[in-house]
This record gives C-alpha cells, sequence and structure tokens, in this order.
C-alpha cells in the first residue's frame, strides 16, 4: 500500500474512533497529576496559575463554540459513527483564517488540563502526541474534501493555512450565530471541562492534605452540571434545541 493511502487508511481509522483521545489524556494526565502530588513541595501552585490553565482551556472552548455557532448542518461538529460528513465547504468566518478551527480549539481545551499537571515533560509529550495523532485526521479529511469538492477546495486550501490562524485572511460569516446549536453541540464540552478541573483540584490538594480547593472550580463544575441537566430536560421535552442547520 502507497504510503499516501496508508496514511489516509490511518487517519479515517482515528477519526472514526478520535472521541477516545480526550479519555488517553485524561488517564495519563490523572496518573501524572498524583505523581507530581506525592512530591510534597511540588503540587502547591498558585490559584493563579491553576485559573490561566482553566483560561487556556475556555479559549480553546471559546474556538469550538465560534465555530459551531455559525456552520451549517453536518459540516462542523462531533460526528463519528458516520465517518467524514460535508454537505458543504466553509469558506468563511473562522474558515477563512484556519482550515481546522474545532481541532484548534481542542488543542487549547487539552493545553489547559496538561498544563495543569505542572509536568513540562507531559505537557510536551501531549503537544507532540496531539500533533501526530491529528496530523493522519487531517490528512485524511482533506483526502475527502479534495475528491468531494475538486479545485474549490484546492484554491481555498492554497490561501488558508492548517492549523495556525491568519488574521489578515477574516471574511464575514454567511450564517448568523446559532445559540440553539451551540447548547445542543457543546453543553457536554463544557461541563466536562468544569468538572475535570474540579476532579484533577480535589485529587491534587486531597493527596498533599491541603485545605485550600479551587472553590471557582467547584461552583464552575456545579453550575455547569445544573445547566447540563437542564438543557437535556428541554431538549427531551421541547423543540426549543432543535437543530434546523
Amino acid at each position: 500500500m502507497a504510503l499516501k493511502e496508508e496514511l489516509e487508511k490511518q487517519g479515517n481509522w482515528l477519526f472514526r474512533y478520535r472521541s477516545f483521545l480526550p479519555l488517553i489524556v485524561l488517564v495519563v494526565g490523572l496518573a501524572v497529576l498524583v505523581q507530581t502530588s506525592l512530591k510534597k513541595e511540588s503540587f502547591d501552585c498558585s490559584i493563579y496559575y491553576e485559573l490561566f490553565c482553566l483560561f487556556v482551556s475556555i479559549i480553546g472552548l471559546g474556538i469550538r463554540i465560534y465555530t459551531v455557532g455559525f456552520t451549517p448542518k453536518n459540516t462542523s461538529g462531533r460526528n463519528t459513527k458516520e465517518g467524514q460528513v460535508a454537505d458543504k465547504l466553509n469558506t468563511t468566518g473562522i474558515y477563512s483564517i484556519v482550515r481546522n478551527p474545532l481541532y484548534l480549539g481542542n488543542f487549547f481545551m487539552w493545553l489547559g488540563l496538561a498544563m495543569f499537571t505542572e509536568n513540562v515533560w507531559f505537557i510536551i509529550s501531549f503537544i507532540l502526541f496531539y500533533w501526530i495523532y491529528y496530523e493522519r485526521i487531517i490528512f485524511a479529511e482533506e483526502q475527502f474534501l479534495e475528491r468531494k469538492f475538486g479545485n474549490y477546495y484546492s484554491s481555498w486550501a492554497e490561501k488558508v493555512p492548517v492549523f495556525i490562524p491568519n488574521l489578515s485572511l477574516f471574511k464575514n460569516n454567511e450564517l448568523t450565530f446559532s445559540v440553539q446549536k451551540v447548547l445542543l453541540k457543546e453543553k457536554n464540552g463544557l461541563f466536562a471541562l468544569f468538572l475535570i478541573f474540579t476532579v484533577f483540584d480535589l485529587i491534587g490538594e486531597t493527596i498533599q492534605n491541603h485545605g485550600h480547593y479551587n472553590f471557582i472550580f467547584i461552583v464552575g463544575g456545579f453550575v455547569t452540571m445544573m445547566l447540563y441537566v437542564a438543557l437535556k430536560i428541554v431538549k427531551t421535552r421541547t423543540a426549543f434545541l432543535k437543530n434546523n442547520r
């Protein structure tokens, strides 16, 4: 099998099971956090550093929210079982400055958690792993999009960078922002983000027998949990979150 075909095959497989990446990062990150916490003086990071880590992750979530809110149905989302899906090619808004904004958002979301461990080697390892993992997924996606959209895709891809945004290329969004779509698609990520930060903080502080838990994480986790439950009820009992685009 040619290398190009092998990379595409690997990318399609990783795309289908890419939801497992957060679990891998979570398990390894938790192990690193425990190891770091056992070194008595090493895990006593300031609340300002903890909040900075949360801020990095929120930047990633914000990128995802902006992307999802302005895109039509079957173009940007969490489709996994269906494989590659693209009813049209997004080229305006955030897609006019970077070709893979959702993966950029994911990177910052998980980078904040990796930073929270305070382990430099784990942070570097995460960045390298993320790069290799998503490089293949992006390659497979681009092969699919090039076959489907031809020269239209090629001309857009020649101008727009893969992962590092070029703000000077920005074009206004074709669609209006959909709050319903964001609430429907990103409620899981918001709740999971605060939940994981809360769990990491509680474990780290408990191992060290510290009492100064980060109540911003705890309150944020509780609020986002209530929001998640409320949105699940709204989705089940009303048509408010019905996604029409």
